[in-house]
């Protein structure tokens, strides 16, 4: 059942208000994206998965923290320690901070 547009905005509080702080991503990424997924009622382990395989359009072999196939790409990186292009130089990133 599809949520509500103030049912989902209600969550995202929630959410935002629980995740403020800064987190540790070998610790807490699951969660992290488990929470996230339930702001919109969607239960992640249905849609995405945790460490994917994949490779580039040239056929490089790399992982990524999450992904939603055809959805979503998400790549944790903690604040100031990596860069995306580092890891994944060949795949077209959107950052979001």
């Amino acid at each position: 059942m599809a949520l509500s547009w103030n049912e989902i905005k209600e969550r995202a509080v929630t959410f935002s208000k629980e995740w403020e702080k800064d987190f540790n991503e070998r610790a807490e990424a699951k969660s992290f994206m488990d929470a996230f997924f339930n702001v919109f009622g969607i239960n992640r382990r249905r849609v995405a998965t945790f460490e994917s395989n994949v490779k580039n359009e040239i056929g490089k072999q790399g992982f990524i923290d999450l992904l939603w196939k055809g959805k979503i790409l998400i790549e944790f990186k903690s604040k100031g320690k990596e860069s995306l292009n580092q890891d994944l130089p060949d795949f077209k990133m959107i950052r979001i901070s």
